[in-house]
């Protein structure tokens, strides 16, 4: 492996144009498809095979006017007042015409019209007063009133607080929102609001009318420039520090530009494409930090010129990069055997930029080094007396190094505790998916589902639907089997009322919204799901019909379980692959199994970290957030791959140069030493890159992301500097020789995959060093 890639570096530093014009027609495309092809990108959590999307996908084949994205808007009166009567009736009035005139967004008047045309012999209106009969007054002390229009008639969908300050708007578009041209859900807002400035009134969109998330804001960019800042310290050179960043940019343009042009041929969630940026970021930067480090190492300590240098980092640095790589990519690859197509775009889209940041940093890194050529290195850092790497032994590294070495108990001690003091909070970590509840304040979502939960209940802010159909094909339901299963419904614990929200037009299925009496979130909503598919079978058997329930909180339940299930075996998946890595990089049984123990550590404490943060709202105000949710469903499962493979980056970069130094005749305890002095301190700026710009997407408004973002830098970070800079060195010298014990029998079947690079060293000897200056030493390069 190391002769190869060493081959391939000096190719590619001898002819750089010829890669650098490889990888602009690879670009290029991209561009171009791009161009043809519009991104576009969703929102929607679909997880197919539970109940709550079954009943969604049933409904779109029997209903599909009512299977579009839902719409909720807040009316509410600045500084007070009543907003059905007056100025305010008329100015709110407007806006309700504005946005049933809007583009896109279905307005019930026009059926209810041809509806009322056919008179007492319309199905839905005999349903409808049937329902209503049944539900009878919606529970609680001041229950909402039907807003009328100037003639007295009630408007379809809109609804008036008790008090009249408030006014609850809910309707639906004709597509899904993430298929709505761009800009409809804003512009929709904007007709309202310029109506509803007539007489003062905040207009105030739901979570569930979120645009899209922005990709790349000022808390990501942020984190970019604090990487650069961190590759100009680490490095010390303009020059040196902007090629990991060009490497980065590249991987993440090819990568993501690569998954948006598949937009349009596979549904891509949002979360996909963040999460590709973050992975092709970090990975890009600390990939090239890695080979240029090793590079200058090179020409400064050992005196080659940059060409046989470029060559030899490419071969030892590079194949330490490429395995580091395959991890990340099997713990992400892993993912399909969870089956959830969600999961599976996300995992090939990161693997895929992962895999085009390692090919970048193999490939086209060294042809911008043969660009730059002697000037890697500045003139100052070439001035400096030079020091070779075994007389190293005041550097801070080295000094760490010796410092866990010598009190290896007490480390180890620290390095478990803190691990799993941080890890306790997760005991009670509950999982759900976002809702208004989980914005910040200064946010219309966050405003909205405050204002509803005050004037209505919290209930409102995620109504169920109840979708029924008629037990023999063909067969209109009754308004009496109608109104037998609502009053069964509006009997079960939790539920404040119980309405009639569409029926086909054969009348054979029908949906009910069910408003429950808590949040979306809460236990309470949970338990009224449960209750209510518990005694369907029984209630649609007495009544002649069948029905499912659905809606945020009956999905968010079913994604919950779905990935619960799945996860021990996406774990053992992953951990047995990469375990086999390990060994075949290390040829130890020892060092993969310290390994993995210590990134159950990190995860543990990663768990708890966000559970303390956003469920608990433990140091927020240190994020700039303010609201407690649930951890996010997908997070932990995401999390856990992504996290392994970034883990086993530094373990690998950590481990290779402990390896090294061994192979090259160092004792046990000194190559632990050695070893924290090669590599200590570029593992610990790399990690500090991805902590930065994992951590510049804390920022982002979108909840998820938000938790991605956090959980992702708090495991790094936990990773980095406790489980590898502490937990690894420890254990190793605890260990001795026998960390790198393995059996006879074994090691002559595994492979030589020459990651420290002898065999490079053996078959292409190093030219002699170019004359120095003096003999005086440097400590640090």
């Amino acid at each position: 492996m190391s002769v190869l890639l060493y081959r391939l570096g000096r190719l590619a530093y001898g002819r750089p144009w010829y890669v650098i014009a490889g990888w602009l027609v690879v670009v290029s495309t991209v561009v171009a498809l791009l161009a043809v092809n519009p991104v576009k990108l969703s929102n929607d959590v679909r997880i197919d095979g539970t109940p709550a999307q079954g009943v969604i996908d049933d409904l779109t084949k029997s209903l599909p006017e009512a299977s579009g994205g839902q719409g909720m808007l807040a009316f509410h009166v600045r500084g007070g007042g009543r907003i059905d009567g007056g100025q305010s009736h008329a100015a709110l009035l407007a806006a309700v015409d504005a946005v049933y005139g809007h583009d896109h967004v279905v307005d019930p008047r026009r059926a209810l019209a041809r509806e009322l045309a056919k008179g007492a012999k319309s199905p839905l209106l005999q349903a409808q007063t049937a329902v209503a009969q049944a539900a009878g007054q919606p529970a609680g002390d001041r229950p909402p009133v039907a807003l009328q229009d100037d003639g007295g008639r009630p408007v379809p969908g809109v609804i008036v607080s008790a008090d009249g300050y408030t006014a609850l708007m809910q309707f639906q578009f004709d597509q899904q929102t993430y298929e709505l041209p761009a800009g409809t859900i804003e512009s929709t807002v904007r007709a309202a609001q310029r109506q509803a400035d007539r007489a003062h009134l905040d207009v105030l969109p739901s979570a569930s009318m979120m645009e899209l998330p922005e990709i790349m804001g000022v808390g990501e960019v942020a984190g970019v420039v604090v990487a650069a800042v961190v590759l100009l310290v680490t490095l010390g050179s303009l020059v040196a520090a902007g090629l990991p960043l060009v490497i980065a940019l590249m991987g993440v343009t090819v990568g993501v530009g690569g998954t948006f042009t598949l937009s349009s041929v596979f549904e891509i969630h949002s979360l996909t494409a963040v999460l590709a940026l973050m992975l092709g970021l970090a990975v890009g930067i600390d990939y090239a930090l890695f080979i240029v480090t090793r590079q200058r190492r090179l020409i400064l300590v050992q005196g080659l010129d940059a060409h046989e240098a470029a060559g030899r980092a490419t071969g030892t640095a590079g194949s330490a990069v490429f395995f580091a790589g395959a991890t990340v990519v099997i713990a992400l690859v892993g993912l399909l055997v969870v089956g959830i197509t969600l999961l599976t775009t996300m995992a090939l889209a990161a693997a895929a930029t992962v895999a085009i940041a390692v090919l970048l940093a193999l490939t086209l890194l060294p042809a911008l080094l043969g660009l730059v050529g002697e000037r890697i290195c500045s003139d100052s850092a070439r001035r400096r007396p030079q020091q070779h790497a075994p007389a190293a032994a005041h550097t801070r590294a080295t000094r760490w190094g010796s410092l866990l070495v010598r009190h290896k108990y007490p480390a180890l001690a620290a390095a478990l505790l803190v691990p799993l003091a941080l890890a306790v909070p997760a005991l009670g970590m509950k999982m759900g998916l976002p809702s208004g509840a989980s914005y910040n304040p200064d946010t219309a979502q966050r405003q909205s589902y405050d204002v509803v939960s005050e004037a209505f209940g919290p209930g409102y802010n995620g109504p169920l639907l109840v979708v029924i159909h008629s037990s023999d094909a063909g067969r209109p339901l009754s308004p009496a089997a109608l109104a037998a299963v609502t009053s069964d419904l509006q009997g079960t614990k939790g539920v404040t009322s119980v309405s009639l929200a569409g029926m086909s037009s054969n009348g054979t299925t029908a949906v009910l919204s069910l408003v429950p009496g808590t949040g979306p979130n809460d236990d309470g909503t949970k338990d009224l799901v449960t209750a209510v598919r518990d005694k369907s079978a029984q209630i649609g058997d007495r009544r002649g019909v069948r029905f499912g329930i659905t809606g945020f909180t009956a999905l968010a339940i079913d994604v919950s379980d779905r990935l619960a299930d799945v996860l021990p075996l996406y774990v053992i998946t992953v951990l047995g692959l990469s375990l086999m890595v390990l060994l075949l990089v290390f040829r130890s049984v020892v060092v993969p199994v310290m390994a993995t123990l210590g990134f159950l550590l990190s995860i543990a404490a990663t768990f708890g970290i966000i559970t303390a943060v956003f469920q608990w709202g433990w140091l927020q105000a240190l994020f700039g957030l303010d609201a407690k949710a649930p951890v996010v469903s997908l997070l932990p499962i995401i999390v856990t791959g992504v996290l392994y493979g970034l883990a086993m980056d530094y373990q690998m970069f950590l481990v290779t140069s402990i390896r090294e130094a061994r192979m090259h005749g160092d004792a046990p305890l000194q190559s632990t030493v050695t070893g924290i002095a090669h590599a200590g301190a570029v593992v610990v700026a790399a990690a500090t890159i991805m902590v930065s710009v994992f951590a510049g997407f804390i920022f982002n408004p979108q909840p998820m992301i938000k938790q991605a973002g956090l959980a992702l830098a708090a495991g790094i970070l936990i990773d980095a500097f406790v489980v590898r800079m502490v937990f690894i060195p420890a254990t190793m010298a605890l260990a001795g020789e026998k960390a790198w014990w393995i059996p006879g029998w074994l090691d002559r079947l595994l492979p030589d995959l020459d990651v420290e690079g002898d065999t490079l060293a053996q078959k292409i000897p190093l030219p002699r060093p170019a004359p120095q200056r003096d003999d005086r030493t440097t400590q640090n390069v």
